[in-house]
């Protein structure tokens, strides 16, 4: 099945040789010696503290100061005792060095693939699959422009609406969601990724994902009819687009033959609210909040998602008082 081709929307020019290496980490680390900030990259996994310690030399790009355990610390006002490189007290400092450059995905930098500058761990936003740090390709900067530009006429709070949405409609959801037989999908599938015919591997979780193909933004369940195999990769590209807005249209209609979904349904060039969705029920179900939670932000909510969707209607007598309605 052919991957459509991504389209750059922008006209933002993208940093040179994009792929795998745009996702790889880097080492930050300021020079004992001149105090200069040095940064390196180390490809597509992180490091490991221990074996760091054990073998690294992280030579300074200023003044060449090789960082090693066995080097001698560069503090001319410490007591020899702690500068030299075979004292348990250095060797225990060489330990720590290592380790807070290493230890943690936050510890590590990133090369935002736009701004092309390197940037520490918090610079990026989550996006899960994505490399061995799970960041965004694009720094919070430049990500604020581009959604500048393909966002133009939606505001902040549009945008917050937006997130809202979704997440209310997932909890609507919460109890409807079938469990998938994960093995069977597999099999279902031919073990590949649908959108981009990859082989995945059912023991690397984090290397595949279960797609709502109808979103549930738009309330509908998780259901074995309604499951398809992608990479994580595709399935972040995806996130709630409607069917037709993600697949070809061969693709729609070798997705209907493998799980039995309304091929018209998938094929519609707008989203189609889930028209046998209990509204009552999900509204009992919702307000099954904890003490500590925020019920009249809850209720808020609800009413704001019903209101878009234009379900308030269906709510029974009981449950419109209930919330509020006249």
């Amino acid at each position: 099945m052919p991957r459509r081709k991504t389209k750059n929307l922008t006209g933002l020019k993208r940093l040179k040789g994009i792929g795998k290496s745009v996702h790889q980490a880097w080492i930050g680390f300021v020079c004992l010696k001149c105090k200069n900030m040095n940064v390196f990259p180390v490809g597509l996994s992180m490091l490991s503290p221990q074996e760091t310690y054990e073998g690294a030399q992280w030579k300074c790009s200023k003044c060449n100061f090789v960082h090693s355990k066995a080097y001698d610390l560069p503090f001319s006002t410490w007591p020899k005792e702690f500068i030299k490189s075979d004292s348990i007290k250095a060797q225990r400092f060489w330990q720590a060095f290592f380790r807070i450059s290493t230890e943690h995905a936050e510890s590590y930098w990133k090369q935002c693939n736009t701004c092309e500058r390197i940037l520490p761990f918090r610079a990026f936003d989550k996006h899960k699959g994505w490399g061995p740090l799970e960041r965004q390709m694009e720094c919070r900067s430049c990500k604020g422009a581009i959604n500048a530009k393909l966002n133009p006429k939606r505001t902040k709070q549009q945008l917050f609406e937006s997130s809202v949405k979704r997440r209310v409609a997932d909890l609507l959801l919460k109890g409807v969601n079938q469990s998938i037989d994960i093995k069977e999908l597999f099999r279902k599938f031919g073990r590949k990724c649908f959108k981009t015919g990859k082989v995945l591997d059912i023991k690397k979780r984090s290397t595949w994902a279960i797609d709502h193909i109808l979103p549930s933004k738009w309330l509908y369940p998780l259901t074995t009819e309604n499951a398809a195999l992608l990479s994580r990769e595709a399935n972040n590209n995806k996130r709630d687009k409607w069917p037709n807005e993600y697949y070809t249209n061969n693709e729609l209609i070798d997705l209907a033959r493998i799980t039995g979904a309304d091929l018209s349904l998938l094929a519609s060039k707008t989203p189609i609210i889930n028209p046998n969705i209990n509204v009552d029920l999900c509204v009992s179900r919702y307000l099954q909040v904890r003490e500590r939670s925020n019920l009249k932000k809850r209720i808020n909510e609800l009413k704001q998602l019903l209101g878009s969707y234009k379900l308030t209607g269906k709510l029974s007598s009981k449950n419109k008082k209930l919330l509020g309605y006249r």
